[in-house]
């Protein structure tokens, strides 16, 4: 039997395990995925037990999806352009990295119809995950902002300024609202209200406080099937032939 883990820190909300276990099925994997709660000085050790066989795939969350790329060989072409990795696989004995963050959320706008095309889309949160959620949003045609409490650069602007734009599309890639602080939210109603697409890449709780405030569905939950999904493609060399929706069904019946 394959292992395989998710690495970060804080991961006793995670549905990963179950994510993983419905896609092993589904693909006709012997596979065992477990989470690993590690501190940035225990990257590296991980990292030589993936080349020395003990695991053979890795999924990474936050806070280490800029810091894991120190200790790769290859960068894939996407993941390299996002500049974040959520992905480690073992390919001919070479460590490479990937960002899987990037199809499970382009998916996931397709799904739901989310108009991107021109239209002026922004991403709360600056972090590795954030990344993935601009270059997916970029090509399908949205103009791409993101808002910090502390802006460093003309593409960023403050959670004041968001007060004053039109809204389209406002992704929260920040972790306030996840569980248990779900009475949080990144933003106040009013921004969450006049937005015409609301997306919350949490999906513990279903419904944060953001999402509730606009009125939406759209949480992290088909995101982080679809890159597991593509995680798992990866790391077996085949596609996975089941249709994401029955993948969920199954999931949910585990949780």
């Amino acid at each position: 039997m394959k292992n395989y883990a998710l690495i970060g820190e804080h991961l006793g909300h995670s549905h990963s395990p179950q994510v993983h276990t419905a896609i092993f099925e589904a693909m006709n994997v012997e596979g065992n995925y477990t989470k690993i709660e590690c501190s940035k000085d225990e990257l590296k050790g991980l990292i030589d037990d993936l080349r020395n066989g003990k695991y053979f795939g890795f999924n990474v969350t936050i806070p280490y999806k800029l810091e894991i790329m120190k200790y790769l060989d290859e960068i894939d072409p996407k993941a390299k352009e996002i500049g974040a990795v959520n992905t480690v696989a073992i390919k001919n004995g070479k460590v490479i990295g990937y960002n899987t963050d990037y199809y499970g959320f382009k998916e996931e706008l397709i799904y739901f119809g989310v108009e991107c095309q021109n239209k002026n889309a922004y991403i709360l949160g600056t972090g590795g995950a954030s990344l993935a959620v601009s270059h997916s949003l970029k090509d399908l045609g949205a103009n791409v902002t993101f808002v910090s409490r502390n802006p460093k650069n003309s593409n960023t602007i403050s959670y004041e300024e968001l007060e004053k734009r039109d809204i389209d599309v406002l992704v929260n890639a920040t972790p306030v609202g996840m569980y248990p602080d779900i009475n949080s939210s990144p933003v106040n109603e009013n921004i969450a209200k006049k937005a015409k697409y609301v997306l919350d890449l949490i999906f513990n709780p279903e419904i944060t406080k953001i999402l509730s405030y606009a009125n939406s569905k759209m949480n992290g939950f088909y995101m982080l099937v679809g890159q597991a999904i593509k995680s798992e493609e990866i790391w077996q060399d085949k596609k996975c032939r089941q249709d994401i929706e029955v993948i969920i069904k199954r999931v949910k019946e585990m949780i």
